[in-house]
């Protein structure tokens, strides 16, 4: 199975960067489109980031310019460096990629604890 493995989250104060990362140890194969998704706390999963296969991405609104995601395919890792955090970005952040022959299936990692102060 895929399993993927998010780190770099901490606790930051406001306008704070982290830079957050997700591996797939073992994976042998080429993930496809990956994501970021993010929970905050009493709230649903939402999607943060996308990154297709060729680099391809694309933000949520409230991103705002502030989150850049990049992915090293030959790595099979995906990066997501963060800039001027607020505290309505505290989170856990988790990332998602597509597999299998067609890209449908879908893996998730456990996430990782991002913590914003004011």
């Amino acid at each position: 199975q895929v399993q993927l493995v998010e780190s770099g989250g901490g606790l930051v104060q406001a306008g704070g960067s982290l830079r957050l990362s997700c591996a797939a140890p073992g994976v042998i194969i080429s993930l496809k489109d990956k994501g970021w998704y993010r929970q905050r706390p009493g709230e649903e999963r939402e999607m943060v980031a996308t990154i297709t296969t060729d680099g391809t991405t694309k933000y949520a609104d409230f991103v705002k310019g502030r989150f850049t995601s990049s992915r090293d395919n030959a790595k099979n890792t995906v990066h997501l460096p963060t800039r001027a955090l607020e505290s309505d970005d505290t989170a856990v952040y988790y990332c998602n990629a597509r597999h299998g022959a067609r890209g449908l299936l879908s893996a998730w990692g456990q996430g990782t604890q991002v913590t914003v102060s004011s």
